[in-house]
């Protein structure tokens, strides 16, 4: 039956982009009583499991950018030789089961995965389209939790909310109390997740001498910029070229 497993030699080149989902999130927040439209204790496990998928899972992403109940992986090589059903089913199980320790989650929760081939020069444009949809999802989000908050149903705002544009948005939640420009900037924005080189001081008991060394950490940014503005894409290309300099 080993010829029947089509799909187990299907491959993808290097560089890739890999998206992680969550499945059925709203049921966790519930469950859990979240704050909303947005909570600091999801989104911070949100980035901690980023951070594992950078730190602890055995590969070697870039960097690492999440909002909501998504994460996007930016890989220079293919973990798995590019095999793609392990790409896939390794990364999201290890996410789920990431995130079910970092909530303390009693019931079981579950990403899916998709590649994204990419070369270099895609990685900027596919975040800015990402960070794009994390302000998408920001705005609906405020604009939905002050119209139930007025007693509207679900249907009623998703109706009203179809029929506004942005500005329009933006002056109802105004009127409310919510200026959206001023909202944290990792409910706007999104948080990155990536590498950076620090020096650490220590001692070196054969020598008897202090000394300094390179230690490779992990930084979870919360308030990042807009990658369509210069100090964004300087930060981005920036990590991108640190890579191809070590390689």
């Amino acid at each position: 039956m080993k010829e029947r497993e089509i799909y187990a030699d299907l491959k993808t080149l290097s560089p890739l982009m890999v998206r992680l989902d969550g499945r059925a999130f709203h049921q966790v927040t519930k469950t859990l009583s979240f704050s909303e439209p947005f909570d600091e204790i999801f989104s911070s496990a949100m980035a901690e499991v980023t951070k594992s998928l950078l730190s602890d899972a055995g590969f070697a992403p870039v960097l690492g950018f999440t909002f909501s109940d998504e994460i996007s992986l930016y890989f220079t090589e293919s973990p798995f030789l590019g095999r793609i059903e392990k790409i896939d089913s390794v990364l999201a199980s290890f996410a789920s089961s990431s995130l079910t320790i970092a909530l303390e989650l009693k019931e079981p929760v579950s990403f899916d995965a998709r590649i994204i081939p990419v070369t270099p020069d895609h990685v900027l444009p596919y975040l800015s389209w990402r960070q794009q949809e994390a302000w998408r999802n920001h705005i609906n989000g405020w604009s939905q939790k002050l119209l139930k908050d007025e007693g509207y149903t679900s249907q009623e705002t998703a109706s009203m909310l179809h029929a506004m544009k942005a500005a329009d948005i933006h002056e109802f939640c105004f009127q409310r109390g919510v200026n959206l420009a001023m909202t944290p900037a990792w409910q706007r924005r999104g948080i990155l997740v990536y590498r950076t080189v620090a020096q650490k001081d220590g001692y070196n008991p054969k020598t008897g001498k202090q000394v300094t060394a390179l230690r490779n950490i992990i930084t979870i940014d919360r308030d990042i910029p807009l990658f369509t503005n210069p100090e964004g894409k300087n930060l981005i290309n920036g990590l991108i070229r640190n890579v191809c300099d070590m390689q």
